[in-house]
């Protein structure tokens, strides 16, 4: 990646005694990356709005964005919500409506300052990404533009939480990672004599996340809150909806063209949950803050750029994409569609019979139960690239081929390329109340290996809608659809197309109470698919190479590799998933604050047994400036019976090697239809 070193306009940054204030009295702490002569000549400001600590967490990811945005001439704005890093107040959940009510007065702020021409844009990756949407529902009147990354309009159907109303284990992974940035004190050095009365009232009534989202399992208010796509018109600034295929949020992008009435823009490319500009692989990555920039320019600064001639859709299609769970490179090439849903997409139809076939002449029933570990090639929900912290992405799919039920196309005598969501209809039954289906669409090449090219799951208690789920009748027919995740993706001649459906997806997707049967009508369940004319849509403007402002200078102190591992233990069945991704620690060398973060992850199931499911997480963060020490200990566990999940939950405080808060919390709840 380019470094950039020279830019239009000189940077300075604010951040000592930078504080935004708010009606209600707290203060919220802001980092603010500014061309020095902005108060003679004014700029736009862009802001990213987050829990997740600028002072230190995530200030080498920082550094380099809003140095470079400040550098060609915006006022570049880091702020933490109420309650987090150096901000005043206390916090405990996602997106609160204390969290959008604030962000509309620091949205105010920004605009009336002296540097500021007025004219606000807000952008985010993951957590800022959700707010950039949740607060253009709002409508401030300074906001004219929002970029949104790796995010989504539906909280439940496309969030760490549920997908297809089955529970995933990523809830576990990410509620216990915000379990244990609750708890830690803002910098003392820029709070100031009240660091440690807010210390303390951040510890006063903690609770663990998890708890609450598995409270509610299906989509009720709790869920529709901050969900957009129960109003789309209410946003009416420029959206641009960016992230990437191997990303768990990528469904998004093309619901937020399809049904905003705004101007808009989508990008999707080939990475997992980061910038497109990032170096993590797989490439190719691209310039993307030259083209967030081009966006800015056009929306925040009036010029004619050409931004909004791009197509409405640019996708990075794949093609035999390799079948491991890690690859440096995914082989494939920019495509464009000028509107979205797009004309030039016709449906395609294969009839899962004797195989996958264009046409049937008899209908049969199939019984298959699957393995409950079929699912361990199936990596992770939200793959991040890291490489060396784990196999994150879908491996060679004939692990999990061998545990369910295959349909095979004939190999393919020309090239055939999908874009949009795959649809499988399933007619089926079952032998228990509940269950719940995985499907996949995998590429099978001449050489035998399998790489998955979309999935889904579903709980088939959710089979009308997520909002009212009801139990099955064993034994009773049912049609279900079966929307696979949103792809672009090219079949080369000589490969097959095979459809794999199985009652478990484990460890991805907590498994249903009892091991199921299936029976499947063959010849009366049908696939369909996306098909993109082969003949190219409009032309996509060439990326530049990425670039992105001066690093944060740091030191690494520790260095901690990750360590994944499956074990299975042949007498007993039982199977263990293991993964160590250790952060070490660095010091940031401007202010001498030195951070770390260490996660622990385990999965463990006993074939045949459902009941024996169990995940366990503990995250441990660390904060140090010379003899002051604080760390952070957080432990979820989390297991089952037929009627009840059962949480537990460990918190350990300590400030110099003395315990602040110790608490244990042991919480039934009910399973609701899964």
């Amino acid at each position: 990646m380019k470094i950039k070193t020279k830019f239009s306009r000189r940077v300075e940054v604010r951040e000592h005694e930078q504080w935004i204030p708010l009606s209600s009295g707290y203060r919220l702490a802001a980092r603010i990356w500014l061309p020095e002569d902005a108060e003679s000549d004014p700029v736009p400001a862009l802001l990213e709005y987050l829990p997740y600590r600028k002072r230190d967490m995530t200030r080498p990811g920082d550094e380099p964005k809003h140095h470079y945005y400040a550098g060609h001439g915006y006022a570049s704005v880091r702020v933490d919500l109420r309650g987090a890093g150096d901000s005043f107040g206390v916090m405990d959940d996602e997106y609160t409506l204390q969290e959008h009510d604030d962000c509309l007065e620091v949205i105010d702020w920004l605009s009336n300052q002296p540097w500021c021409t007025g004219a606000v844009g807000m952008f985010g990756i993951s957590w800022g990404g959700f707010n950039a949407l949740q607060v253009a529902a709002r409508r401030p009147p300074a906001l004219k533009a929002i970029i949104t990354s790796c995010s989504t309009d539906d909280r439940y159907t496309d969030d760490m939480h549920y997908s297809g109303g089955c529970v995933l284990n990523d809830g576990m992974d990410w509620g216990t990672t915000f379990f244990g940035i609750l708890p830690l004190p803002g910098d003392p050095a820029i709070m100031g004599e009240g660091w440690r009365e807010n210390w303390l009232e951040r510890l006063a009534d903690i609770r663990c996340p998890v708890e609450r989202w598995m409270n509610h399992q299906h989509r009720d208010d709790y869920w529709k809150h901050g969900s957009v796509n129960e109003d789309y018109d209410a946003i009416e600034c420029a959206v641009f909806a960016v992230g990437g295929w191997l990303d768990g949020y990528s469904n998004a992008i093309p619901r937020l063209l399809a049904n905003l009435s705004c101007p808009r823009l989508g990008l999707i490319s080939a990475h997992g949950h980061q910038w497109g500009h990032s170096e993590r692989p797989p490439a190719p990555t691209i310039g993307f803050l030259q083209e967030a920039l081009r966006w800015w320019d056009h929306w925040l600064k009036d010029e004619q750029n050409g931004v909004m001639q791009e197509p409405m859709l640019r996708a990075y299609m794949g093609e035999d994409i390799p079948a491991q769970p890690f690859y440096e490179s995914c082989p494939g090439r920019w495509v464009g569609e000028s509107s979205w849903p797009s004309s030039r997409i016709t449906p395609k139809r294969l009839y899962l019979a004797n195989g996958l076939v264009d046409e049937v002449d008899e209908r049969f029933p199939i019984t298959h139960r699957s393995m409950l570990t079929g699912g361990l090639a199936a990596g992770e929900w939200c793959p991040y690239g890291t490489g060396g912290d784990g196999p994150e992405f879908p491996g060679d799919q004939r692990f999990d081929d061998g545990a369910s039920l295959t349909f095979d196309g004939q190999p393919l005598a020309e090239r055939l390329e999908i874009l949009g969501a795959p649809v499988v209809r399933l007619v089926l039954s079952v032998d228990a109340p509940r269950a719940l289906v995985a499907v996949r669409l995998n590429d099978v090449k001449p050489d035998g290996s399998v790489a998955r090219v979309s999935y889904a799951v579903l709980n088939l208690c959710h089979r009308d809608g997520h909002e009212s789920p009801s139990l099955l009748e064993p034994g009773q027919r049912y049609q279900v659809d079966v929307k696979l995740n949103d792809c672009a993706y090219a079949f080369r001649p000589g490969h097959r197309l095979r459809v794999s459906v199985s009652t478990s997806y484990w460890p991805m997707v907590w498994p249903s109470p009892t091991d199921v049967t299936l029976t499947l009508h063959a010849g009366e369940s049908v696939l369909e698919l996306p098909v993109r004319p082969l003949t190219d849509g409009p032309a996509v403007t060439a990326f530049e190479p990425p670039e992105e402002g001066p690093p944060m200078s740091g030191t690494q102190l520790e260095h901690a590799p990750g360590k994944n591992m499956v074990t299975r233990d042949v007498g007993s069945g039982r199977i263990e998933v293991v993964s160590e991704r250790g952060g070490g620690m660095y010091r940031i060398d401007e202010h001498g604050l030195c951070f770390g973060r260490d996660t622990v992850e385990r999965m463990a199931l006993t074939e045949g047994d459902p009941l024996s499911a169990e995940t366990e997480m503990v995250v441990v963060s660390r904060m140090q400036r010379d003899d002051w020490t604080v760390r952070v200990e957080a432990r979820t566990r989390l297991t089952c019976d037929a009627e009840q999940f059962f949480l537990e939950a460990d918190l350990d405080v300590a400030e110099n090697g003395e315990q602040v808060k110790v608490q244990s919390w042991s919480i039934p709840i009910p399973r609701d239809c899964v």
